[in-house]
């Protein structure tokens, strides 16, 4: 009998295990699960694409059952992950199941505010996800291009140099293509800044870069007021800067003497008076044109006229007064007298030929007659004896 009731109590055991292996028990389905995103209320422009970080979270692992609740009319949501459409997802129960919501607002969106909710399920666990989206023409920001020095002023057969700022204040990255036109003849040219091959300019989404615009001049361009325009091309969007140049006229100088020598004579420490002719070559006049001289050490150049103002085609004399230095030695010497202004320069070098003083030549001639009376005059007096 006691047999009996053990071999029972053996079998019973046996089933419940069996029962165990064969009909497992459950597990609960998460008790909890969570919707997040950072950033649930944005401005988007019509035609637009937005994109939003969705993260997923559960207490325990389990598989959550996702969908789009509500859309606008004309509206495409989808929520992806690692590039596939995402119907559901896994969790740990540790760290959340990151997800993307794209949506694309049509070109003909009203401009207002519309929500996009996103539902998830787990069991008997519930969460939504509200976002709203807020419609409007100027939401997706400006793409300018500025000069805080739009117009430059000088003279033909020059290089003219511009620096503008190309704003991206946008919410994506942009790549500009550039392009600059003047007028027929002149060579302008438009690169960003430390990239002088390149022909494009990437601007991350609110920055900034800096664009050089270079412009050379012809030879000969009368003078007038010059556009030049310069673009920059990214997509559908193009802006453009108005920049121009002034050409005020050609500026060349010339510093000559009245019968074309370039040489003078003189003694030292007395003033060798020169004549000089500043022709001015150029369209425009040369105002306030200074008159300055390189010459030796302990020489002295003065002018008449330390400035003047010489009209185009014309020409403007001043007298140069050169003092060779006292106590000069004979020989040639070079004096380079040279006339400028903010505009144009030029100059001469003149030889100046310093010779032995007239006064040092009496002198010596006197010394030698004295010396000749001196010795007649002893040959008279002791001669004798």
């Amino acid at each position: 009998m006691r047999a009996t009731n053990s071999s029972r109590r053996v079998d019973l055991g046996l089933a419940l295990a069996w029962a165990l292996v064969a009909f497992p028990t459950p597990v609960a389905a998460a008790a909890e699960v969570e919707l997040g995103t950072p950033y649930p209320a944005v401005a988007v422009a019509p035609g637009s694409k937005v994109s939003f970080d969705v993260t997923v979270r559960t207490d325990v692992a389990d598989r959550v059952d996702l969908a789009i609740d509500e859309v606008p009319a004309d509206w495409i949501a989808s929520l992806r992950g690692e590039g596939f459409v995402v119907d559901g997802v896994q969790t740990t129960g540790d760290d959340p199941v990151e997800l993307t919501l794209d949506v694309t607002v049509p070109d003909s969106a009203p401009a207002g505010t519309q929500r996009v909710v996103v539902a998830a399920r787990s069991g008997q666990a519930r969460d939504t996800l509200a976002l709203d989206i807020r419609v409007e023409e100027t939401a997706a920001g400006q793409v300018s291009l500025t000069s805080s020095y739009p117009e430059l002023r000088g003279a033909s057969d020059s290089t003219y140099r511009f620096s503008l700022r190309l704003e991206n204040e946008t919410a994506e990255d942009l790549t500009f293509a550039l392009q600059a036109r003047g007028p027929d003849g002149w060579r302008v040219e438009a690169k960003p800044t430390s990239q002088a091959q390149a022909a494009s300019a990437v601007v991350q989404a609110g920055s900034n870069s800096t664009i050089d615009v270079t412009a050379d001049v012809p030879a000969g361009t009368e003078a007038g007021r010059y556009p030049i325009v310069v673009e920059a091309t990214s997509a559908d969007r193009t802006v453009q800067a108005e920049l121009a140049v002034e050409v005020i006229g050609s500026f060349d100088l010339t510093v000559a003497t009245p019968d074309g020598r370039a040489n003078a004579r003189g003694n030292a420490g007395s003033p060798i008076e020169q004549p000089v002719v500043v022709k001015n070559d150029g369209t425009a006049a040369l105002e306030d044109v200074t008159l300055s001289a390189t010459s030796p050490t302990g020489w002295r150049v003065t002018f008449d006229q330390e400035t003047i103002t010489v009209p185009p085609g014309q020409e403007g004399r001043v007298m140069a007064s050169i003092t060779p230095s006292g106590d000069a030695i004979a020989g040639d010497y070079v004096v380079t007298i040279r006339a400028s202004n903010d505009l144009a320069n030029g100059d001469i070098e003149m030889r100046i030929t310093v010779e032995t003083s007239l006064v040092w030549g009496v002198l010596g001639i006197g010394l030698i007659l004295a010396v000749v009376v001196a010795i007649g005059w002893m040959f008279r007096r002791y001669g004798r004896r």
